[in-house]
């Protein structure tokens, strides 16, 4: 998408709420990426004493089964299933969690806006809090909200009536960033006015595209859309 193309991409005007993605549109989605593709499989083989090809054939089904509801999300899912301290394993790594390029400038302009920011996330309470916590950018957001807080994941509707119901906001005038096309779909159908898709989740991956939905690479591409003052130092 182009400079000029950006430039008219949201309506600042139409904006009181802005809401956040954590994995893939805040954080770089490196790090979930070669948690689970790399990290998992290796621990899980040795674990059991097989090699990495079995772990990932005893992996995959385990994995397919549960995408894009509730349990795929849960550490503590993850862990049953597995043998291994998910939670742990995240710790030991936390070096690896950063921030996509650019993202916390877009972070400071919107705070220095006044708006209502907030993290809408379907990554379990010990995961964002581990995340967040080491980065840093916990102070940004006016609220962290956990898909598991409200039973069921963003790809669902009833975790958007549930997050109106105990935190009331307008989706008329909400913005909502996610990298995830069934959440933006959601989102969309939940009645979320403006919703813009992430291309480029993980920094080490090309971009990928995003049919039919108004889409950025990165969040760095959404700064140079809010409205001068705010971005004057």
């Amino acid at each position: 998408m182009d400079s000029l193309a950006n430039a008219h991409l949201i309506d600042w005007q139409r904006v009181d709420w802005v809401l956040l993605d954590m994995d893939g549109t805040v954080l770089d989605l490196a790090f979930d990426n070669y948690f689970w593709r790399e990290l998992v499989p290796e621990r899980y083989a040795a674990k059991y004493g097989i090699e990495l090809e079995d772990a990932l054939r005893e992996l995959e089904p385990k994995f397919g089964a549960v995408q894009h509801t509730l349990p795929w999300y849960c550490t503590d899912h993850w862990s049953r299933e597995t043998g291994l301290d998910m939670a742990a394993l995240k710790r030991e790594i936390r070096a690896r969690i950063r921030p996509v390029p650019g993202a916390e400038d877009f972070l400071r302009l919107v705070r220095r806006s006044g708006r209502q920011m907030w993290i809408a996330t379907n990554a379990h309470r010990d995961s964002w809090h581990l995340k967040l916590e080491h980065t840093g950018l916990r102070p940004y957001f006016d609220q962290v909200f956990s898909s598991h807080d409200f039973g069921h994941p963003k790809e669902d509707l009833r975790f958007w009536h549930a997050l109106q119901a105990a935190h009331p906001f307008d989706p008329a005038r909400t913005l909502f960033v996610d990298d995830s096309m069934p959440v933006l779909s959601a989102a969309q159908a939940f009645g979320i006015d403006q919703v813009i898709g992430i291309r480029k989740p993980d920094s080490g991956l090309p971009a990928r595209p995003l049919p039919a939905m108004r889409s950025v690479e990165t969040l760095a591409e959404l700064a140079a859309t809010l409205p001068t003052e705010h971005r004057a130092a």
